[in-house]
Protein backbone atom coordinates (compact mmCIF):
# COMPACT_ATOMS: atom_id res chain seq x y z
CA UNK A 1 0.00 0.00 0.00
CA UNK A 2 1.35 3.49 -0.67
CA UNK A 3 2.54 5.34 2.03
CA UNK A 4 -0.09 8.08 3.80
CA UNK A 5 1.39 11.90 3.82
CA UNK A 6 -0.77 13.90 5.92
CA UNK A 7 -0.25 17.60 5.12
CA UNK A 8 -1.86 20.27 7.92
CA UNK A 9 -0.95 23.52 6.43
CA UNK A 10 -3.42 25.98 6.22
CA UNK A 11 -6.07 25.45 2.86
CA UNK A 12 -3.64 26.90 0.10
CA UNK A 13 -0.31 25.91 1.23
CA UNK A 14 -0.19 21.96 0.89
CA UNK A 15 -1.91 22.12 -3.11
CA UNK A 16 2.05 22.04 -5.15
CA UNK A 17 3.52 19.57 -2.03
CA UNK A 18 0.52 16.75 -2.39
CA UNK A 19 0.86 17.03 -6.15
CA UNK A 20 4.68 16.57 -5.74
CA UNK A 21 4.38 13.54 -3.30
CA UNK A 22 1.62 12.03 -4.94
CA UNK A 23 3.80 12.02 -8.54
CA UNK A 24 6.37 10.28 -6.25
CA UNK A 25 3.87 7.50 -4.99
CA UNK A 26 1.97 8.66 -1.73
CA UNK A 27 -1.38 8.73 -1.18
CA UNK A 28 -1.72 12.95 0.13
CA UNK A 29 -4.42 14.14 2.27
CA UNK A 30 -4.69 18.06 3.01
CA UNK A 31 -6.28 18.51 6.24
CA UNK A 32 -5.41 21.69 7.74
CA UNK A 33 -4.97 21.25 11.73
CA UNK A 34 -5.58 24.92 12.26
CA UNK A 35 -8.04 27.74 10.48
CA UNK A 36 -6.55 31.59 10.52
CA UNK A 37 -9.88 33.43 10.91
CA UNK A 38 -8.84 37.26 10.28
CA UNK A 39 -9.16 39.47 13.83
CA UNK A 40 -12.17 42.01 13.76
CA UNK A 41 -10.54 45.54 13.99
CA UNK A 42 -11.92 48.17 16.32
CA UNK A 43 -9.42 50.53 14.99
CA UNK A 44 -7.57 51.46 12.21
CA UNK A 45 -4.24 49.29 11.67
CA UNK A 46 -1.18 50.61 12.31
CA UNK A 47 0.22 52.72 9.35
CA UNK A 48 3.48 51.12 7.85
CA UNK A 49 5.24 54.44 7.09
CA UNK A 50 5.28 55.08 11.40
CA UNK A 51 8.10 52.42 11.48
CA UNK A 52 11.27 51.99 10.03
CA UNK A 53 10.76 48.03 9.55
CA UNK A 54 7.30 46.15 9.36
CA UNK A 55 8.20 42.53 9.87
CA UNK A 56 5.48 39.82 8.99
CA UNK A 57 5.82 36.26 10.47
CA UNK A 58 4.35 34.62 7.82
CA UNK A 59 3.01 35.00 4.40
CA UNK A 60 -0.68 34.59 5.39
CA UNK A 61 0.03 37.74 8.19
CA UNK A 62 1.14 39.42 5.05
CA UNK A 63 -1.89 38.77 3.31
CA UNK A 64 -4.16 39.20 5.67
CA UNK A 65 -2.65 42.60 6.56
CA UNK A 66 -2.79 43.90 3.11
CA UNK A 67 -6.39 43.02 2.48
CA UNK A 68 -7.01 44.72 5.59
CA UNK A 69 -4.89 47.57 4.82
CA UNK A 70 -6.19 48.38 0.94
CA UNK A 71 -9.74 48.23 2.77
CA UNK A 72 -8.52 51.20 4.37
CA UNK A 73 -7.47 53.02 1.49
CA UNK A 74 -3.81 52.06 0.75
CA UNK A 75 -2.40 51.80 -2.42
CA UNK A 76 1.34 51.80 -2.33
CA UNK A 77 4.14 50.62 0.31
CA UNK A 78 5.81 54.01 1.84
CA UNK A 79 9.73 53.86 0.67
CA UNK A 80 10.98 54.59 3.87
CA UNK A 81 10.14 51.64 5.69
CA UNK A 82 12.02 48.53 5.18
CA UNK A 83 9.79 44.75 5.55
CA UNK A 84 10.86 41.55 6.46
CA UNK A 85 10.03 38.02 7.01
CA UNK A 86 11.25 35.06 7.58
CA UNK A 87 11.88 33.08 3.94
CA UNK A 88 11.60 33.41 0.44
CA UNK A 89 8.34 32.09 0.83
CA UNK A 90 6.86 34.32 2.67
CA UNK A 91 8.60 36.72 0.95
CA UNK A 92 6.93 36.11 -2.39
CA UNK A 93 3.68 36.83 -0.48
CA UNK A 94 5.37 40.37 0.19
CA UNK A 95 6.01 40.62 -3.49
CA UNK A 96 2.24 39.17 -4.94
CA UNK A 97 0.54 42.09 -2.89
CA UNK A 98 1.43 44.72 -5.83
CA UNK A 99 2.00 47.18 -3.30
CA UNK A 100 5.67 46.79 -3.05
CA UNK A 101 7.79 49.04 -5.75
CA UNK A 102 10.67 47.90 -7.14
CA UNK A 103 13.16 50.06 -4.55
CA UNK A 104 11.22 48.40 -1.65
CA UNK A 105 13.67 47.06 1.01
CA UNK A 106 12.61 43.35 2.06
CA UNK A 107 14.88 41.40 4.19
CA UNK A 108 14.65 37.78 4.49
CA UNK A 109 17.00 34.59 4.96
CA UNK A 110 17.35 33.43 1.46
CA UNK A 111 16.88 29.76 -0.21
CA UNK A 112 19.97 28.72 0.79
CA UNK A 113 20.11 29.62 4.12
CA UNK A 114 20.42 26.80 6.74
CA UNK A 115 16.93 27.89 8.84
CA UNK A 116 14.03 30.13 7.56
CA UNK A 117 12.81 31.35 11.06
CA UNK A 118 12.86 34.02 14.10
CA UNK A 119 16.65 33.32 15.01
CA UNK A 120 17.79 33.38 11.34
CA UNK A 121 15.69 36.68 10.44
CA UNK A 122 17.63 38.19 13.21
CA UNK A 123 21.54 37.38 12.27
CA UNK A 124 20.36 39.62 9.59
CA UNK A 125 18.88 42.46 11.43
CA UNK A 126 21.58 42.63 13.85
CA UNK A 127 24.01 43.34 10.89
CA UNK A 128 22.03 46.31 9.72
CA UNK A 129 21.41 49.68 11.33
CA UNK A 130 18.57 48.81 14.36
CA UNK A 131 15.28 50.41 13.37
CA UNK A 132 13.91 52.71 16.02
CA UNK A 133 10.45 51.38 15.77
CA UNK A 134 9.20 47.87 14.60
CA UNK A 135 6.08 46.60 13.81
CA UNK A 136 5.65 43.17 13.94
CA UNK A 137 2.18 41.38 11.93
CA UNK A 138 1.36 38.19 13.56
CA UNK A 139 -1.40 36.34 15.02
CA UNK A 140 -2.93 36.14 18.35
CA UNK A 141 -0.35 33.84 19.86
CA UNK A 142 3.19 33.14 18.80
CA UNK A 143 7.06 32.95 19.58
CA UNK A 144 8.35 36.51 21.45
CA UNK A 145 11.80 35.59 20.95
CA UNK A 146 12.40 38.37 17.69
CA UNK A 147 10.22 40.76 19.68
CA UNK A 148 12.64 40.63 22.53
CA UNK A 149 15.81 40.50 20.84
CA UNK A 150 14.78 43.86 19.24
CA UNK A 151 13.71 45.16 22.71
CA UNK A 152 17.10 44.39 23.93
CA UNK A 153 18.63 46.20 21.11
CA UNK A 154 16.40 49.28 21.95
CA UNK A 155 13.43 48.98 19.67
CA UNK A 156 10.75 50.09 20.52
CA UNK A 157 8.58 47.03 19.13
CA UNK A 158 4.55 46.99 18.34
CA UNK A 159 3.03 43.78 17.86
CA UNK A 160 -0.15 43.67 15.72
CA UNK A 161 -2.56 40.75 15.84
CA UNK A 162 -3.91 40.48 11.96
CA UNK A 163 -5.51 36.76 12.58
CA UNK A 164 -6.26 33.89 15.16
CA UNK A 165 -5.78 30.50 14.72
CA UNK A 166 -8.78 28.28 15.13
CA UNK A 167 -8.28 24.46 15.97
CA UNK A 168 -9.94 22.28 13.07
CA UNK A 169 -12.32 19.81 14.07
CA UNK A 170 -12.39 17.06 11.48
CA UNK A 171 -15.72 15.19 10.43
CA UNK A 172 -16.56 12.21 11.20
CA UNK A 173 -15.73 10.38 7.64
CA UNK A 174 -11.94 12.02 8.49
CA UNK A 175 -11.95 9.94 11.84
CA UNK A 176 -13.70 7.04 10.70
CA UNK A 177 -10.76 7.02 7.94
CA UNK A 178 -7.84 7.46 10.69
CA UNK A 179 -9.45 4.45 12.06
CA UNK A 180 -9.44 2.35 9.41
CA UNK A 181 -6.11 3.33 9.11
CA UNK A 182 -5.30 2.22 12.24
CA UNK A 183 -7.09 -1.18 11.75
CA UNK A 184 -4.65 -1.72 8.73
CA UNK A 185 -1.79 0.09 10.66
CA UNK A 186 -0.68 2.06 7.12
CA UNK A 187 2.35 3.42 7.19
CA UNK A 188 1.97 7.32 7.61
CA UNK A 189 3.96 10.47 7.93
CA UNK A 190 2.61 14.02 8.91
CA UNK A 191 3.86 17.30 8.12
CA UNK A 192 3.34 19.65 11.64
CA UNK A 193 4.25 23.16 11.37
CA UNK A 194 3.18 24.68 14.32
CA UNK A 195 2.98 24.16 18.47
CA UNK A 196 -0.78 24.85 18.12
CA UNK A 197 -1.03 22.78 14.96
CA UNK A 198 0.19 19.22 16.79
CA UNK A 199 -2.38 19.88 20.12
CA UNK A 200 -5.12 20.01 17.17
CA UNK A 201 -3.96 16.99 15.56
CA UNK A 202 -3.30 15.85 18.72
CA UNK A 203 -6.73 15.97 19.61
CA UNK A 204 -8.77 14.69 16.80
CA UNK A 205 -6.25 11.68 16.92
CA UNK A 206 -8.01 11.62 20.05
CA UNK A 207 -11.38 11.76 19.00
CA UNK A 208 -10.92 8.80 16.43
CA UNK A 209 -9.22 6.89 19.89
CA UNK A 210 -6.16 5.87 17.61
CA UNK A 211 -3.03 7.82 19.07
CA UNK A 212 -1.34 4.36 19.63
CA UNK A 213 -1.01 4.38 15.93
CA UNK A 214 -0.32 7.80 16.04
CA UNK A 215 2.46 7.97 17.84
CA UNK A 216 3.81 4.60 15.28
CA UNK A 217 4.40 7.01 12.23
CA UNK A 218 6.46 9.64 10.88
CA UNK A 219 6.52 13.21 10.70
CA UNK A 220 8.33 16.33 9.17
CA UNK A 221 8.78 19.54 11.00
CA UNK A 222 9.73 23.07 10.10
CA UNK A 223 11.64 24.02 13.43
CA UNK A 224 13.96 22.20 15.93
CA UNK A 225 11.52 23.42 18.63
CA UNK A 226 8.55 21.19 17.04
CA UNK A 227 10.55 18.01 17.23
CA UNK A 228 10.91 18.69 21.16
CA UNK A 229 7.01 19.09 21.27
CA UNK A 230 6.79 16.21 20.02
CA UNK A 231 8.72 13.97 21.57
CA UNK A 232 7.06 15.66 24.84
CA UNK A 233 3.94 14.18 23.65
CA UNK A 234 5.69 10.26 23.21
CA UNK A 235 6.86 10.24 19.58
CA UNK A 236 10.08 8.61 18.96
CA UNK A 237 12.79 11.12 18.18
CA UNK A 238 14.27 8.85 15.91
CA UNK A 239 10.90 9.04 13.67
CA UNK A 240 11.26 13.39 13.67
CA UNK A 241 12.89 14.59 10.62
CA UNK A 242 12.82 18.55 10.74
CA UNK A 243 13.68 20.94 7.85
CA UNK A 244 12.97 24.86 7.00
CA UNK A 245 10.21 25.29 5.90
CA UNK A 246 9.74 25.81 2.02
CA UNK A 247 8.27 22.41 -0.11
CA UNK A 248 11.57 21.51 -1.63
CA UNK A 249 12.72 20.57 1.62
CA UNK A 250 9.92 18.69 3.09
CA UNK A 251 9.20 17.23 -0.05
CA UNK A 252 13.24 15.99 0.61
CA UNK A 253 12.27 15.42 4.03
CA UNK A 254 9.20 13.16 3.12
CA UNK A 255 11.31 11.08 0.70
CA UNK A 256 14.18 10.28 2.42
CA UNK A 257 12.41 7.89 4.57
Amino acid sequence: MAPLAILTRPDGRNDTLAARLDAAGWRTHGWPALALAPMPRQSPLPEPADFDLVVFVSGNAARLFFDAWRAQGASAWPAATAAATVGPASAAALHESGLFGTNTTVIHPPAAAPRHDSEALWELLRQRPMPRRVLIVRGTEGREWLAERLREAGAEVVPCAIYRRVPCEWDDARLALLQEWAAQDRPHTWLLTSGEGIAAVAANIDRAGVRAWWLRGRAVVTHPSLAQTLAGGGWNGALVKDCIPADEAIFAAFVAG
